[in-house]
C-alpha cells in the first residue's frame, strides 16, 4: 500500500468511455481522491459512493477531482455508473486491476478484494492511503476529510 509523503504512483486506467486516464494528467491541476472499490456489486461501497456523490460540491470547492478505480471490465463499470449516475470518472486497469497498482491486492484466501482510498496532492504527493480488507472499514472518511483541510493550509 501506498504511504503518505511518497510520490504518487505511475498509473495508466481507462474510464468507462475507452479513453486513456494517467494519473499524471492532473499533477499541477487538481488534487486527486481516488476511491477503489471491491466491486461496483459490493452495497457497502456503493454507501460509501453515494457519501462522495452528496460531498461532491466540497470536494469540487477545495479543488479535488475524485475518481473512483473498479476491478470489474469496463463495460460493468459503464453499466454500473449509468444505473447509479454517478457524476465521477470510473476507471478500471488497462494492464490488471488498479488495486494491484497501488498495492490492494486479495486478502483471506487469495477471494477478498481489497479497497481503500488514496488522497494525492497537486504536486503529486500521496497525502492520505488507506485500505482494508472488509469493506465496512475501507473508507476513512475522517481521514480523508483531514487530508483535504492539510491541503488548504500552506506548507
Amino acid at each position: 500500500m501506498l504511504e503518505s509523503g511518497s510520490p504518487a504512483p505511475r498509473m495508466v486506467l481507462e474510464d468507462t468511455e475507452g479513453q486513456t486516464v494517467l494519473l499524471s494528467d492532473y499533477q499541477g491541476r487538481h488534487a486527486v481522491l481516488i476511491y477503489f472499490m471491491r466491486s461496483t456489486s459490493c452495497p457497502v461501497c456503493n454507501r460509501h459512493v453515494r457519501d462522495l456523490v452528496d460531498r461532491g460540491d466540497d470536494m469540487a470547492a477545495d479543488d479535488v477531482q475524485v475518481l473512483l478505480a473498479v476491478p470489474d471490465d469496463r463495460e460493468t463499470a459503464a453499466r454500473w455508473k449509468a444505473k447509479h449516475q454517478v457524476p465521477f470518472p470510473v476507471l478500471t486497469g488497462r494492464d490488471g486491476s488498479p488495486h494491484e497498482m497501488i498495492g490492494l491486492g486479495r486478502k483471506v484466501f487469495g477471494s477478498m478484494r481489497q479497497s481503500g482510498s488514496v488522497l494525492i496532492d497537486r504536486q503529486g504527493v500521496v497525502r492520505h492511503a488507506h485500505g482494508a480488507t472488509m469493506p465496512t472499514s475501507s473508507y476513512d472518511k475522517a481521514g480523508i476529510a483531514a487530508a483535504i483541510a492539510s491541503l488548504r493550509t500552506p506548507a
